[in-house]
């Protein structure tokens, strides 16, 4: 160069840092595809049974790939988990800090029968999601069904059954999601008749024990 300078060389920037910058990128997409499946899907479960929905479904309603569905949820059981999963989150907070029956302090009869009105309102309110996510074998392997079974066995446990491990998912079985919709849909049984005969078997279990 004429007057002898030096031009600066670029800096360097290591192959890392440039990496590091495509996941934020990647995540929120990954954010608005996860919303636009999640809707899609809950829209879906409301129109038609949950369990005859599939993934091509909900891949077309939420205008994604299948891949991405894919990359998100192996199939439409967790789909709906993962909706119903916030709802049953919130259950789940009433039950540990809220305040009793529901929530510590009460005695195990009244405790029992007060998370069988809860779980039933649960049903009552989101039976579309819980059809397609707690049916069948899939029912027992969710974290909330051991949520609540861990409950259940304590409330039996604390009021004095003799065998809670044995009785804690027969007392669970009256909470199945096709039951409910059994009761609800096919019988024609009344939500407040069925919370009634549930509040009496709780007092049944645990009054007597």
């Amino acid at each position: 160069m004429s007057n002898g300078d030096e031009i600066p060389a670029p800096p360097v920037v290591p192959l890392g840092d440039l990496q590091a910058t495509a996941p934020p990128r990647q995540r929120a997409d990954a954010v608005r595809n996860r919303a636009r499946i999640l809707s899609a899907a809950e829209r879906l479960f409301s129109e038609h049974d949950p369990r005859t929905v599939t993934m091509d479904q909900i891949a077309k309603a939420a205008g994604v790939g299948r891949a991405t569905l894919y990359r998100s949820f192996p199939d439409p059981s967790a789909v709906a988990t993962a909706l119903l999963d916030e709802h049953e989150r919130r259950l789940q907070g009433q039950m540990i800090y809220g305040p009793p029956p529901l929530g510590p302090g009460g005695p195990p009869a009244e405790r029992l029968a007060a998370f069988y009105f809860a779980v039933l309102d649960l049903l009552q309110r989101h039976l579309p999601l819980a059809l397609g996510a707690e049916t069948g074998p899939a029912r027992y392997t969710t974290g909330a069904y051991a949520f609540w079974r861990l409950h259940v066995r304590t409330l039996l446990e604390a009021g004095g059954v003799k065998d809670p491990d044995a009785l804690a998912d027969i007392a669970m079985g009256p909470l199945a999601p096709e039951l409910y919709h059994h009761q609800r849909h096919t019988l024609g049984i009344p939500h407040e008749r069925i919370a009634q005969a549930l509040s009496l078997l709780a007092r049944r279990l645990l009054g007597a024990a």
